[in-house]
């Protein structure tokens, strides 16, 4: 979550020879996505359109459309529906008026469980527990490696069943489970984050999406009571190479996330 010296959610990953896949793109994320891509040669994936999650897109528009050496090509970008609008509404210069992003960007709009390819991930959608229309991603790389991003989400069966064994559950914990403190059914605490880990069975669990009035510290706590297995808080500027399981060999393949 945003906070002092930190872009609201945003996530870079890339398969080996591949180019990259931008995971969300909230207030601040574009600016951090220069230091790492080419914004011309980065797919955009979604999960939903909460400010968070994808207003840093128009300032990229901007880029695209007008910087030296701009886009020759669209880009996929994913995103739930009306997501053309909200970006188009975002990015225009006049109120009430929509600029079309399409010259810019091939829009696809998510359905439920359906599988599409991009830039050599493999990506399933999963609609979550989260107002609006949200969607948790597993993504398996060129070796079978499984990625799991929670989106936004609340406690429900989909979520388990998202992050089924998941090499790395990149999971959001926004909140303490402390009585009062959290609006229940829209983001998880460092304990349900924990449960719903050791219920998938996953290798490793990252936690994301902290709010800055919470104590990661707390959070990290609440996770490491409940699940066993391998256990962090991801950072800005963290980079985490996934790997498939029981390689007895260097693979050829992997995904790389950077926070």
């Amino acid at each position: 979550m945003n906070g002092p010296g930190a872009p609201c959610s945003g996530y870079l990953l890339q398969a080996d020879g591949h180019d990259p896949v931008l995971l969300d793109c909230g207030h601040g994320v574009f600016g951090e996505l220069l230091l790492h891509a080419d914004p011309n040669k980065v797919a955009v994936l979604l999960s939903h359109l909460h400010a968070d999650h994808c207003l840093d897109l128009p300032a990229m528009l901007v880029w695209r459309r007008w910087a030296p050496e701009p886009a020759t090509e669209r880009s996929p970008l994913y995103g739930p529906a009306g997501t053309a609008l909200r970006i188009g509404a975002a990015a225009s210069e006049y109120p009430g008026e929509i600029d079309d992003i399409t010259d810019t960007y091939e829009v696809y709009e998510w359905s439920d469980r359906s599988v599409v390819t991009v830039n050599g991930l493999i990506v399933e959608p999963f609609k979550v527990v989260h107002p609006p229309a949200t969607f948790g991603l597993r993504i398996t790389g060129p070796d079978g490696e499984v990625f799991v991003y929670s989106g936004d989400t609340g406690v429900g069966d989909v979520v388990v069943e998202l992050a089924r064994r998941a090499d790395l559950f990149l999971c959001e914990a926004s909140w303490t489970h402390a009585p009062g403190v959290r609006p229940v059914g829209m983001h998880l605490s460092g304990v349900e984050a924990g449960q719903i880990a050791m219920e998938a069975r996953v290798r490793s669990l990252a936690l994301t999406h902290i709010v800055p009035w919470t104590d990661p510290d707390e959070i990290l706590d609440e996770a490491r009571a409940v699940y066993k297995g391998p256990l962090q808080l991801v950072h800005q500027g963290q980079v985490i190479e996934i790997r498939p399981p029981f390689s007895t060999e260097t693979p050829a393949h992997g995904i790389d996330v950077r926070h």
